[in-house]
């Protein structure tokens, strides 16, 4: 069970010192701080394996008021949740709330963070935090629960995408249409947009050769981490578009994708992480909001002449998603699944279904 709240630390890589109360699970922990703007949807986040090595700051003042749903078997947490675990490294809130409500609620988040061994913080001005990550860029940070401590750990210094996607083969679903999904860290929401398609799918490892398989189409996934380390995934992606397959690259997909045609990808200052990030569609001019979560970007003016953009964001006019000229190729560095978030780009879905038809 949960223990009392005990005195925790937040330190930052630049020497700052944030003091709160621990209600997770007491240990410490170190990774790389980031801030998701979102006022709803912390049960998705904590188990996003985007966020894998990373410390989530939340800005919404008060999380934990509505619990955390049912985890208890296979079918909730495909429901309810992005992986079959927690994900984060640690979590840092303002206010967390002692009590909750929701009629399909089952424990606390603290229970649950408890049982995930996830630490946590609160009574942080996330404010303050979040100001500060802006102003000098994501950093390392080391959450520190009592009397512990932890050295600062760089989790984009290592591939990390092997400790969350799948080690072997696993079909989901029945249909005629039959997508191979390249497991990078692939969320829930992804398959389960695919599976309400009446699509069979197969997903693989983030390793696995895709390309010899028999595939109607292959969707790259999302995932954690630089892209550039994916070396194996990026290989078979060279042989999956050699061949022709239609290919859907959905977040770190779309970053292995542009890797693969020999374009270049960037750390970027902050990243997105928020459910209302605005794009635009560079063919339709018609914008959209938009789930994000990444901190690595495409660098469009690497891209090769017969590659086009294909959506770009709103606020800094960077890369949202490219497009072969063939239209049998495409990608998003946003989430069309959402989960949380709006639900404005499914139709991507529909999309990619109606290449793989036509």
């Amino acid at each position: 069970m949960v223990d009392a709240q005990t005195t925790a630390r937040l330190i930052l890589e630049d020497g700052s010192v944030f003091y709160g109360d621990s209600f997770g699970h007491p240990q410490s922990t170190a990774g790389e701080i980031v801030f998701n703007t979102g006022m709803t949807g912390y049960p998705e986040s904590l188990t996003d394996p985007s966020y894998y090595g990373q410390i989530l700051v939340l800005t919404f003042p008060l999380i934990g008021n509505y619990g955390m749903p049912p985890f208890e078997n296979e079918r909730d947490r495909f429901r309810w949740y992005e992986a079959p675990k927690g994900m984060i490294s640690g979590l840092v809130v303002d206010d967390y709330s002692l009590d909750y409500s929701h009629w399909q609620a089952k424990t606390s988040l603290a229970q649950w963070l408890y049982n995930q061994k996830i630490p946590a913080i609160s009574g942080i001005d996330t404010r303050a935090l979040t100001k500060r990550i802006r102003e000098k860029g994501v950093m390392l940070a080391k959450l520190i629960i009592g009397d512990g401590d932890r050295d600062f750990y760089d989790p984009n210094k290592e591939n990390l995408v092997p400790k969350v996607s799948i080690k072997k083969p696993k079909l989901y679903g029945k249909g005629k249409t039959r997508v191979v999904v390249v497991d990078c860290g692939c969320k829930h929401s992804i398959l389960n947009e695919l599976i309400a398609r009446d699509i069979e799918v197969l997903r693989v490892p983030w390793n696995y050769p895709a390309e010899d398989e028999k595939a109607d189409g292959i969707l790259i996934s999302s995932g954690p981490g630089d892209p550039a380390l994916c070396n194996e995934t990026v290989e078979h992606t060279k042989n999956i578009l050699n061949k022709g397959i239609p290919t859907f690259g959905i977040c770190l997909g779309h970053q292995i994708m542009a890797l693969a045609i020999g374009a270049k990808t960037y750390k970027m200052k902050y990243g997105h992480r928020s459910q209302n990030q605005p794009v635009v569609n560079r063919q339709t001019g018609r914008a959209y909001i938009t789930s994000q979560n990444h901190g690595f970007a495409v660098d469009e003016s690497t891209i090769p002449a017969d590659w086009q953009p294909f959506f770009s964001n709103i606020n800094d006019q960077t890369s949202e998603g490219l497009i072969h000229s063939s239209g049998r190729f495409m990608s998003t560095q946003f989430h069309p699944e959402a989960s949380p978030g709006p639900t404005d780009t499914r139709f991507l879905f529909d999309r990619f279904i109606g290449i793989i038809k036509s």
